[in-house]
């Protein structure tokens, strides 16, 4: 490489003179140019495969994520549909059992009145229940009274309710007479089969009640013996029944 160290525009210029220097150069600059131009071309069609490829990956990515997106959609509707479906489901099996349970009590209801032989005794308080009101401290009691089928004479009698729990911290009992406009009268039952007892009661502010004792007289009258049917219960949740 030493040759190319030995040349000079000098010596050039001396030995091909001023025209032949320069077309020599010209010549020069049109291959160095040339040779650039190429270069350009296949480096920028070099680049365009690669970013060709790039998009077409892209491109490729793009539908991937949108088939996966709906899928997820897919799935998603399939879950809510599926959710939907449980929830019914189990909003039905919930009324099923509700129904089931309220036949059931009916059934066992009329059972004490049509099958005696499956009752100890023929005369019954069958349910206590008290429900709340939305006054404070108000509540409505009914007390369902069955006489089985083998008997044929009316029961006739009445009811006496007392409220047994602790009224400013000391034991207290309370009579339902005192606490509700269910004088005598309307707790007087006379019936063959069954009767509904109900009405309305209120219990003073600092009174916590415990438990329910309810008891049905029948006098000595005519053929009917005297009896006196007892049932205690503890106090319920509001809307809930006490005894059945």
């Amino acid at each position: 490489m030493n040759w190319l160290k030995k040349i000079t525009l000098a010596g050039l210029h001396q030995r091909f003179g001023a025209f032949k220097l320069w077309i020599f150069t010209l010549i020069t600059l049109l291959i160095i140019s040339q040779i650039g131009y190429r270069i350009g071309n296949f480096y920028q069609s070099h680049q365009e495969k690669i970013i060709a490829t790039q998009n077409e990956r892209l491109e490729r990515l793009y539908r991937l994520n949108d088939e996966q997106q709906s899928k997820i959609n897919i799935l998603n509707v399939e879950l809510e549909i599926e959710r939907l479906a449980n929830q019914e489901a189990l909003a039905n099996l919930n009324e099923f059992e509700k129904q089931q349970f309220e036949l059931k009590k009916q059934l066992a209801f009329y059972e004490k009145i049509m099958a005696p032989e499956k009752q100890a005794q023929g005369f019954v308080i069958d349910e206590v229940s008290v429900a709340a009101s939305a006054s404070e401290n108000h509540y409505r009691l009914k007390v369902v009274l069955v006489q089985q089928l083998k008997s044929k004479r009316f029961a006739s009698g009445h009811i006496e309710v007392e409220f047994v729990g602790s009224l400013n911290n000391r034991p207290a009992t309370i009579k339902l007479a005192s606490v509700s406009e269910l004088d005598s009268k309307k707790r007087s039952f006379n019936f063959r089969y069954f009767q509904v007892i109900e009405g309305d009661f209120n219990l003073p502010k600092d009174f916590v009640p415990e438990k329910i004792q309810v008891a049905a007289i029948l006098p000595a009258k005519g053929s009917q013996k005297y009896r006196r049917l007892e049932e205690s219960y503890p106090w319920p949740e509001p809307e809930t029944s006490v005894g059945q």
